[in-house]
């Protein structure tokens, strides 16, 4: 039976499923900023900890590409509401856990549900948005990130030091199940590829044709790791920045969470909508600004983070710290954009869950691989030292990521017009 009170409205749209987008990084993300009392509490080392990450990612990657196979044929935005009910129950079972294993269990529930109701938006929103304003409009969606972090660093912080670090996981869970319900009630379901020069009818190409799409046309190819890269090292030092702050400038878990959710939300929400902005506004000549946008922005970012978190006073560290997020997450919204104006609408909502596995085993390698290299260089450097020196490793490589969208700009107009020429065949 159809809902009268379902609304036909971008905007609505845009608004509710980019709410829903940072809750659900903030449940993502919020273990960032808990753990060292997580880490006191079990007596765990920098690797241990760091696994949390990867029980995110263990069902989150493998769930999210059958559920993605069928989003193609049913209501994407049932899915998303489903999946953000599920989520959000898990977080808040990661309150309840009273031991280490089921705190992994925990966030592998998490994980689940965000791998049934995540993969969905981006291709709900190219739906809403033709591909001219999907730069903006996507971008727009992925300040989830940078709200979230903001969100999560400095309220988690907060709740967890002035209670305890399992009420913060209890009061992230609430926010997920109030606008479940607000999708369900209030916004319809877009025609498919309503603004696109192919009509999608019932028929969902190949799983094989996405990977093609995705690893055969060279600029996608590019696009995807260079964004792996960036996204693997973002959340790398994201991961241990409130632990730095704590470990080098003894400063309370309150404050640190206070200005890790600063540095990681101002400067990267301004990056994303304003490359967002750009790259629409250069695209429209010049395909290529999709790519080169995002190239010079991790190009610049990389050695400046390395500079920046090598400082021995806090406010220099803060403020170059804050430079190199604004451009090196120049990346975020204008990569999704080009992908998905790169794929047949029966296509993008697989495609974003063949990234989400990309961008989620990035999520999950970033932190191990800091938390080693950290481990690794303590008993040189000393604990807060050595994670210095890890972090800064971590940042220059954020430059290689950026040669990749150099590729991609040399492909990416020739890539567009095959694709559009053979939609029109």
């Amino acid at each position: 039976m159809k809902n009268s009170m379902r609304l036909d409205s971008p905007w609505l749209a845009l608004a509710l499923l980019m709410a829903i987008n940072t809750v659900g990084f903030i449940d993502r993300i919020v273990v960032n900023v808990l753990v060292e009392p997580i880490k006191g509490e079990f007596q765990l080392t920098d690797t241990q900890v760091s696994l949390m990450a990867m029980a995110f990612t263990i069902l989150n990657i493998g769930a999210g590409l059958v559920i993605a196979r069928y989003a193609e044929r049913i209501r994407r935005l049932s899915l998303i509401s489903f999946g953000t009910l599920i989520w959000s129950a898990a977080t808040a079972a990661c309150g309840w856990a009273t031991g280490w294993a089921q705190l992994l269990v925990a966030r592998m529930g998490v994980g689940l549900g965000e791998a049934i109701g995540l993969p969905s938006l981006q291709s709900v929103i190219a739906d809403y948005f033709p591909a001219g304003k999907r730069g903006l409009a996507i971008s727009v969606l992925m300040l989830a990130p940078p709200l979230g972090a903001f969100i999560g660093f400095v309220g988690g912080a907060w709740i967890a030091q002035e209670y305890d670090w399992r009420f913060t996981f209890l009061i992230a869970a609430l926010p997920g199940v109030f606008l479940a319900v607000l999708i369900w009630l209030f916004v319809a379901e877009p025609p498919r590829g309503r603004y696109d020069s192919v009509v999608a009818d019932d028929d969902v190409p190949p799983f094989g044709e996405v990977l093609r799409r995705l690893f055969a046309l060279p600029s996608a190819r590019n696009l995807v790791i260079g964004s792996a890269m960036a996204a693997m090292i973002g959340f790398g030092v994201n991961y241990f920045f409130t632990s730095l702050m704590i470990r080098k400038f003894e400063l309370g878990l309150a404050q640190a969470g206070m200005y890790s959710g600063v540095i990681a939300s101002l400067p990267a929400a301004l990056s994303v909508l304003g490359s967002g902005w750009l790259a629409d506004r250069l695209g429209a000549k010049s395909p290529a600004s999709y790519a080169l946008v995002p190239a010079v922005c991790l190009i610049l970012g990389g050695p400046i983070y390395a500079f920046a978190i090598t400082r021995e006073d806090l406010m220099p560290l803060l403020g170059l710290v804050g430079v190199a997020t604004f451009l090196n997450f120049g990346y975020l919204g204008v990569t999704y954009a080009a992908l998905q104006n790169l794929m047949h609408p029966r296509m993008r909502v697989t495609c974003f869950a063949i990234l989400n596995v990309i961008y989620g085993l990035a999520s999950a390698i970033g932190p191990i691989l800091l938390g080693w290299l950290s481990d690794t260089m303590a008993p040189i450097h000393g604990a807060g030292q050595g994670l210095v020196v890890a972090m800064a490793i971590a940042g220059g490589f954020y430059v290689w990521a950026g040669l990749h969208y150099l590729l991609a700009a040399r492909r990416l107009a020739r890539d567009s017009a095959a694709v559009q020429a053979a939609a029109a065949a």
